[in-house]
Order: structure tokens, then sequence, then C-alpha cells
């Protein structure tokens, strides 16, 4: 049978305060689109589907249309909740999106309630799919234990108690069926995509790739943002994000995962690229530097570092060079100094012109212009 391995949409997600809604829609109708060419016999999201636990109107739309787009194939849907999702909201409309096949997982439960049973379509064999949503630390660690052990005693303990629930979640598995385990957790050795919140992805948060049971076909992650796969006693694999959600991965590789298991062999997985999602580029250098690459950007959007002092004007120029820069700054080693320590001098027999001179020299300015405007202006004001 054949599944549809997805993660971390983050349905919502803004980059330097730009609305992405529209590119995200893109892609989430690119994803129908691989569901239907595929034919699929089910759908496997692991967490982070959206980027906020409070989303917006238009992202709950954006994703409810796409879910039910999917079950109106005839393809079911597992989801569970990630670190950046509501679950008891999931879990409050769990009972009503199971009713058309769309099974919703907030929080962790153990035999019926994290086990989802489905039949293929295609071949008429069974899949156990078990689930874990994201585990907050202080959800298996009580208060007491937290503040009284180590951080490294924490880790340890975090990682047992997610390796038992893990355990349990297994006793679901039959020998007769597609065993899929699903979670959103970051693994011991995992490559970080560049986009994921780091207060938890943290060492304390890790599981070692040893916690996941051999008699699994697939272990479907969600969580970090890179694709991979991981070296465990079954098949572990992040799909990672469908669409890069900061610069910090811009070279990530954007697909969903093919996934072909029957009852008695581990997966086959074949990555299925995502296109849609607009790229992010990085340009350094000279504005002159810059512009000579501009053309070689087309419609990305922009991360720009300028390599030269600040002066006045300078950022109008690279937003009308460069009308999808999203975020503009100078390289720091032109950036402002601070002083480190006042003049010697008060000040009262320098004249203002020589001020603003030393002023700009503290702010790294160095434009001449800037300063013929200052000596108009004081001349004016002076006169006047």
């Amino acid at each position: 049978m054949r599944f549809l391995h997805t993660s971390d949409w983050h349905i919502g997600k803004t980059l330097k305060g730009h609305n992405r809604l529209a590119e995200q829609s893109a892609v989430m109708e690119e994803i129908v689109g691989v569901v239907r060419q595929y034919e699929v016999d089910a759908v496997l999201i692991a967490g982070d589907i959206y980027d906020s636990a409070a989303p917006s109107a238009e992202a709950q739309q954006l994703l409810v249309r796409t879910l039910l787009e999917i079950r109106n194939s005839g393809v079911p849907v597992i989801a569970i909740a990630g670190n950046h999702d509501h679950a008891p909201t999931f879990d409050a409309y769990r009972p009503l999106m199971g009713e058309v096949g769309i099974h919703l997982v907030g929080t962790p439960g153990a035999g019926s309630d994290g086990a989802i049973e489905i039949t293929a379509r295609s071949t008429g064999e069974s899949a156990v799919i078990a689930t874990l949503p994201f585990v907050s630390q202080r959800t298996v660690i009580r208060a007491a234990e937290l503040i009284a052990n180590t951080p490294v005693m924490n880790s340890i303990s975090y990682a047992q108690r997610v390796e038992d629930m893990l355990t349990v979640l297994a006793r679901a598995f039959r020998p007769d069926a597609v065993n899929i385990l699903m979670a959103h957790l970051t693994v011991t050795g995992g490559k970080f995509g560049g986009g994921e919140r780091d207060s938890q992805s943290v060492f304390e948060y890790h599981v070692p790739a040893s916690a996941f049971p051999a008699e699994a076909q697939y272990v479907a992650l969600g969580h970090l943002h890179r694709r991979q796969a991981i070296g465990a006693p079954c098949p572990v694999h992040y799909s990672g994000s469908p669409i890069s959600i900061d610069f910090g991965e811009q070279d990530n590789e954007s697909v969903v995962c093919l996934v072909e298991a029957t009852p008695s062999a581990p997966a086959k997985v074949t990555d299925i690229p995502i296109k849609s999602g607009r790229r992010l580029m990085t340009l350094r250098g000279t504005l002159a530097e810059i512009e000579s690459r501009a053309r070689g950007a087309g419609d990305a959007f922009l991360r720009v570092q300028i390599k030269e002092p600040a002066r006045a004007g300078l950022l109008e120029e690279v937003r009308d060079l460069l009308p999808n820069a999203l975020d503009i700054r100078i390289d720091p080693a032109f950036a402002a100094r601070n002083a480190t320590s006042r003049p010697a001098s008060s000040g009262i027999e320098r004249t203002p012109t020589e001020l603003f001179a030393e002023y700009c020299a503290t702010k790294n300015m160095d434009d001449p212009r800037l300063a013929a405007l200052f000596a108009r202006l004081h001349d004016a004001t002076s006169e006047s």
C-alpha cells in the first residue's frame, strides 16, 4: 500500500512581516495533486500543520479546504499536533472530523486512542498507524523533578519516558498489518532545517533513534524541517517542510515522501519534489555586486547584506533595485561602532559640524551628502 508522508506545513507563517498565505495555498494544491496522481491509500501529516496555536481564520480555511480535497479523493488523513499547534483544539474537533475520515490527534494516548487502523483501497490490506503528537517536557516530568534535577538528568528522564510511550503504542501493531509510527519529536543526531523553534528542539528534548520499535515498517517524523533518513532499527524518516520557512532553510530540498509498504517488508521511500513555494536567497556584497547578481534571483524572496558603510538613501536604493528584498542589513564588518568611552573634551570648543561628524563616525556613516545637508540646515537655522 502507498502512503504520503508530509509535515511542518506551518500554515499562516509570515516571513519578515510578509504574508505567504497565497504561496502556501499553491503548495497545498500541489500536495493534493500528488495525492491524486499516485493514488495513495492514506496521507500522514506529522505535526506543525499551523505556525501558531491561534491561527487566523484564513489559515484555518486553507487547511480545512485542503483536508477535504484530500478526503474527497477517497483518501483518509491522519494528522497529529506539533509544538506549534494547539493540541486541545485538535482533540475537540477529532470526533467531527473523524466522521469524514480525517483523523486528528492532539494529545498522546494509548491503545485505541493512540492507534488508528485503516484499510487500503488499493490492496485491501490493513494498516495500523500509532501516533505520538508533540510531548512537552513539563507533560512527562513533574515540576518538582524539573526544579530539583540537572538539565542532563531531565533530558535522560524525558527520553526514557518518550521511549516508554513509543513501546506502549507499538503494542497495537499486528503481524498481518502494515505498522507505522508517526511522531513529532527530535531524534538525536538529526540535522536541523534552520527554522525550528529552538526552545523545543534543544538537547533536553532529544530522543535516541534506538527508541523506535523494530517491528514498524516505517516511522514518519515531523519537527525537523530538513528532509533526512535516520539510522534506526526500522526505516525512520523526516519528510521536512514542503516550503522553506525562513532564510536559514533556503538550501533545503522541499519534498513529500511517497511510502510503499507491505506487512512483511520494510517500506520503500521515494521523494516527490514540491516546487510551488518561492525560493529564498541571500545576496551579499557591495551595492554594485548585488546589482550584478540580481538577475539570477528571479522572483525569490531575498535577504540582503550590504558590504559598505551606511549612508543616506542606501536602503531605498536597495529596495528600488530588489523589490523582493524582505530583509536588508549592513554587513557586521560595516555596522555601527559603539563608542567605548566618552570624548575627552566636553564639546564646548567644537563646532556643531564637528560634533555631527563625530556622531556619524560612531555610526559608521560615511556620506558627504549627509554632512553637506547638515551644514546647510545648520546655516539656515543660525541665520533665522
